[in-house]
Parts: structure tokens; C-alpha cells; sequence
């Protein structure tokens, strides 16, 4: 190993751990048993699978794994299929079956996890002189996302990821986009647009020069409106040597620098499941590298069994962050795919956690918001639960919404102390619809009529 000049850290070469090689990996010969390493080869004939070395040598504790929050995050565990769908595939691997039978199994049980929810796949994407931007999306108004081609892989994938279906072959599923000049069209078209949100996968699994690429053409087109840039990523949690040792880190800074001059603001969307993952010294000089460009970190994830379900980890987590220097952004309900059933909480308890953790920190890490969930109408936020002369209920409003007339509107739902998520919650008060249900509707109708336009 060599050293990296004025980082202190010694340079570590990536090496991605998959379903082909984990068994090469000492630790996992050393603790698990052969059982649990077959239920990770069954559960990965499905749901995406990829760690690296540093998860593996620096954040796991394998004296205790079956109850270390980094290794359910990162591998997969038995439960994460239902007990139907994994019996197929189990079935299926002891009888010796092709490998083709066993992908079509797979492509099957996948096609039953909502694979891209909140409107992903069709009511975000934009259009443009009536052609759909499939390596876009579009749901707020200032906001758009864009996902570059070659950055839609991670240095690992996280167990919950609601974009699971980008990274096992389901290619009618995948968010990509080369060009970058419709994005700059449609930035300068739509004049509402202030941010832009480098997302995926992961952007910072690119190299510094591709990256460098897109932003540059982006700032080199002068969009007056075109504020911010943010760049969504788990790189700080998953591979903090990205900003730190790689071949090319000295590079990705610079672009950071020059983004500042250029008068746009770089904020680093850094998603953080666990307090383990802000305690290495990696990624405390990560942090401290991003920072000195000017860019700011705001940190989000979110809530899930199993890894970060209670109140000290959050207050712990939120305090590092802003010891740090980061800045506490989001709490989020655990989306409707993939293994949701076996992350999910009810939204009673998430919001009973939240509120236990938030009262633990002082204002300053107060500036997150949650519990929030990303549903099809908006950033939906469980504000609380109040006692009405009448009945019980829960207390919801919009943090984001399709249409921005919804924002900060609170409405009533009636206590559900089970409900996980927005479709199993029923209006309060005798209203038979929540009050945007039928526009949204319109939206879904009108979304579709478009399509089909652009198809023809």
C-alpha cells in the first residue's frame, strides 16, 4: 500500500464482493454457516447483491453479524423474500435446475414487488417536443432528476434500495440517459427548474472525467435558472476513498471547486443508514475533503426494522452528522417494493421514533424533516396524531407535491396504528377521498395520453 499525500489514510483499492466471489470472502467462511450462506445465493437470484471490501474489513462487527446493522444492509437474509417466492427459488437451485429456469423464476417474483413505485416509470418521466426523457424525471417543480448511463450501479447495494429493479436486468425498468443536451433543453424550457439532481445508482461511481463532462457542458450553457446541483449518494458510507485515494479523487474535488466558482451551489445528498458508517476515519476526511470545496453534505435515509428502528441510533446518527458538518435532511418511510414487508414499520411507530430522536438533539440538527413518504401524489409527511372530539386521527401534509397547491396543506387520515404506508390509510371525518385524489387521477389519465402520443 502507498500513501496518499496530506490524507493520512493509506490507499485502498476497491474490490467489489457479488453473488460470483462472496464465498472467497474469509469472513463469510469464517462466521456463517453453510445454511445462511445458501439463503444469500437464493435471495440474490432475485433482489440485487454487491458489497465491497471496505463494508467488509471496516464497518461489519462479524463477532456479532446476525445482529450487525451494516451486514443486513448489505447482504441479503432469508426473510427479505416471502416465504413463497423464496421457496421457488430454493426449490429450484437443490433440484439442480438451469440457470435460465431459475431467471425466469426470478424475472417472475420481481415483476410482483412493484418494481418502479411513485410513478417512476411513467407519471415522472418529462417530455420533450413530444418525446419522453427516459433518463429523466421530473416531479416537482423545481426539481428534476437525471440519470447519467454510466452511473447507474453503486459501490454497494443497500437491501432496501427502491430502485432495485435498475440492477437486475430489468432493462424496460432502467432510468438512463447519455446526451446531455435534451436535459440542458429541457432545463431552459421549463424555467421553474432550479435544481438539478445528479442521481441513480450512484453518480460518484463514475470517473472524475465523465462526470466532469456532463457537469461542465451543464454549467458552459449558462441556465440562468439552474440554482443548485446535487449529486444523490452512499459513496460517504459505502466507499468514503472516492473522495480520498482513488486514482482520480484530486479530480472529483476540483470539479467540486469549480462548480462553486461557476455560482452554482453543490449540495452532496449523502445517505447515511447508521452511526457505524460516520465512525471510520475515512469517512470523517471524506467529509471534511467535500467541505473544503464549498459544497454542503445533507444527510438522509430511511427508517427501516432491523437496522435503525430506535429513537438513540437516529439521535446519535444526526448528532454525528452535525459534528461533522452536515446538515440533517430527511427521515424516510420505507418505499412500497421490493422488501418492503420485511423493512417496513408502521407509520405510527416511525413517527414515534422521530419524534423521540428529534427531542434529543438540539435546533441545530432540527432541520430534518420526517417521517416522510415518497408516494405517487408527493412527499407525503406524518405530522402526528391528534384526539378530535370525535375520533382519533393522523395528522398529514405535504412536504412536495405534484401540484405545488398542495404543500403545506394538512389532511386527515383516520388512526390506522398498522398502516405502512399511504394506500392503507382511509380519510377521517366521513370524507370519502383525500382531497387530491382526483386530480391526481387526471394526472395519471393525461400522463398516459401523452405517452401514448410520443409512441406514435
Amino acid at each position: 500500500m502507498t500513501i496518499k499525500k496530506n490524507t493520512g489514510i493509506l490507499k485502498k483499492e476497491y474490490f467489489s464482493i457479488t453473488l460470483h466471489n462472496f464465498k472467497n470472502v474469509p469472513q463469510i467462511n469464517e462466521y456463517l454457516t453453510a445454511n445462511e450462506i445458501f439463503e444469500i445465493e437464493v435471495i440474490g437470484q432475485v433482489l440485487p447483491f454487491k458489497t465491497n471490501n471496505y463494508i467488509v474489513d471496516e464497518l461489519i462487527h462479524w463477532d456479532n453479524y446476525q445482529n450487525d446493522p451494516i451486514f443486513t444492509l448489505t447482504f441479503p437474509r432469508k426473510n427479505m423474500l416471502k416465504a413463497t417466492h423464496y421457496n421457488k427459488i430454493a426449490e429450484l437451485m437443490k433440484a439442480g435446475a438451469s440457470k435460465r429456469e431459475i431467471d425466469k423464476t426470478a424475472v417472475e417474483i420481481r415483476t410482483k414487488l412493484n418494481p418502479n413505485p411513485a410513478g417512476q416509470g411513467d407519471l415522472n418521466v418529462p417530455m420533450l417536443n413530444n418525446r419522453r426523457l427516459k433518463g429523466m424525471q421530473h416531479k416537482y417543480g423545481q426539481t428534476t432528476l437525471f440519470f447519467p448511463s454510466q452511473g447507474q450501479t453503486c459501490h454497494a447495494y443497500c437491501t432496501f434500495c427502491f430502485r432495485w429493479s435498475q440492477f437486475v436486468g430489468l432493462k424496460e425498468e432502467k432510468f438512463a440517459m447519455k446526451e446531455v443536451d435534451d436535459l440542458i433543453a429541457y432545463i431552459k424550457e421549463n424555467t421553474d427548474i432550479t435544481d438539478l439532481l445528479f442521481t441513480g445508482g450512484d453518480p460518484m461511481v463514475m470517473k472524475s472525467s465523465t462526470l466532469s463532462k456532463y457537469i461542465d457542458t451543464i454549467l458552459n450553457a449558462d441556465i440562468s435558472n439552474l440554482q443548485t446541483i446535487r449529486i444523490g449518494t452512499k459513496s460517504l458510507g459505502f466507499w468514503p476513498y472516492r473522495f480520498l485515494t482513488d486514482d482520480d479523487s484530486e479530480e472529483l474535488l476540483n470539479l467540486f471547486n469549480r462548480i462553486r466558482r461557476a455560482g452554482k451551489h453543490l449540495a452532496i445528498m449523502a445517505h447515511f443508514s447508521h452511526p457505524n458508517e460516520l465512525k471510520t476515519p475515512a469517512v470523517k476526511l471524506a467529509i471534511k475533503a467535500i467541505r473544503k470545496t464549498g459544497a454542503q453534505i445533507r444527510t438522509q435515509s430511511p427508517i427501516f426494522k432491523h437496522i435503525n428502528d430506535h429513537p438513540d441510533i437516529w439521535a446519535d446518527m444526526w448528532k454525528r452528522q452535525v459534528k461533522l458538518g452536515c446538515i440533517p435532511y430527511y427521515m424516510f418511510i420505507a418505499r412500497d417494493t421490493g422488501a418492503q414487508h420485511y423493512f417496513a414499520l408502521p407509520l405510527i411507530e416511525a413517527w414515534t421514533i422521530f419524534r423521540k430522536a428529534y427531542r434529543q438533539v438540539s435546533g441545530i440538527a432540527r432541520t430534518v424533516r420526517g417521517p416522510s413518504m415518497s408516494c405517487t401524489p408527493g412527499k407525503i409527511h406524518i405530522v402526528g396524531v391528534a384526539d378530535t372530539s370525535d375520533e382519533k386521527v393522523m395528522i398529514l401534509k405535504f412536504i412536495q407535491g405534484r401540484n405545488p397547491e398542495w404543500v403545506g396543506k394538512p389532511f386527515f387520515a383516520k388512526f390506522n396504528p398498522k398502516a405502512i404506508w399511504i394506500d392503507e390509510l382511509v380519510p377521517a371525518f366521513e370524507d370519502g377521498k383525500f382531497f387530491f385524489e382526483d386530480e391526481l387521477q387526471e394526472m395519471a389519465v393525461k400522463s398516459l395520453s401523452d405517452f401514448r402520443l410520443s409512441d406514435e
